[in-house]
């Protein structure tokens, strides 16, 4: 099993996951998972805030999850999930199985240590026709705002966010993999004034050719 350390970040983010869905963020899942049907595997399942949204159509849901204590918190999640979940240790970068009808992504790209890696192996275990469903914050089309976003991920906020990168142009390296985008939509998303810097967001689903 391969595992990521974030001790700190990841008991705030689970702390603050609960003012994100509260706040809206309960919504955009819903929008997320919204028609999935089938086997589906999810990226970065985190603490798995996402299980309770799944609708009932999956059959199947597979989510890998790298740092431990988010692992054990999603493993009690799967429990009371009314979904067939299974939580496996694991990294973007070597998803295990093949032929999923459906890849979730949700607000884990920014963390991945390389987007491509990680969505050339959502492109492997996506069968063809399947889709890839997508909830990420990314680099702002506000230039100011982009500028201050590249230096805090030259300098400090890859550290105390837990790998988290604020400038990355995830809907592009999607593409880049593969991917045709089908719905897609940008928006500007906060919970409280500290998250200034990843409040631009996508949503949406591409095509797996």
């Amino acid at each position: 099993m391969t595992s990521t350390h974030h001790p700190v970040f990841a008991r705030v983010y689970a702390r603050l996951a609960k003012a994100d869905l509260a706040r809206g963020g309960a919504e955009h899942r819903v929008e997320l998972l919204e028609g999935l049907a089938g086997r589906v595997i999810e990226v970065g399942c985190g603490h798995g805030p996402n299980f309770a949204f799944y609708p009932s159509a999956v059959s199947e849901l597979v989510a890998v999850e790298p740092e431990p204590y988010l692992w054990a918190k999603a493993m009690k999640a799967a429990e009371r999930a009314p979904l067939n979940a299974t939580v496996v240790e694991g990294t973007a970068d070597r998803l295990p199985g093949a032929g999923y009808d459906a890849g979730v992504a949700s607000l884990v790209l920014c963390s991945v240590p390389d987007q491509d890696e990680a969505l050339a192996e959502l492109f492997r275990v996506i069968k063809p026709g399947g889709e890839l469903r997508y909830y990420e914050h990314v680099r702002a089309t506000d230039e100011r705002l982009a500028r201050i976003q590249r230096t805090l991920d030259r300098t400090i906020w890859p550290f105390v966010g837990g790998g988290c990168h604020c400038s990355r142009d995830t809907a592009a390296a999607i593409e880049r993999a593969g991917f045709v985008l089908d719905r897609h939509q940008s928006f500007m998303f906060t919970t409280c004034p500290l998250d200034r810097m990843v409040a631009p967001h996508i949503l949406g689903r591409a095509l797996r050719p």
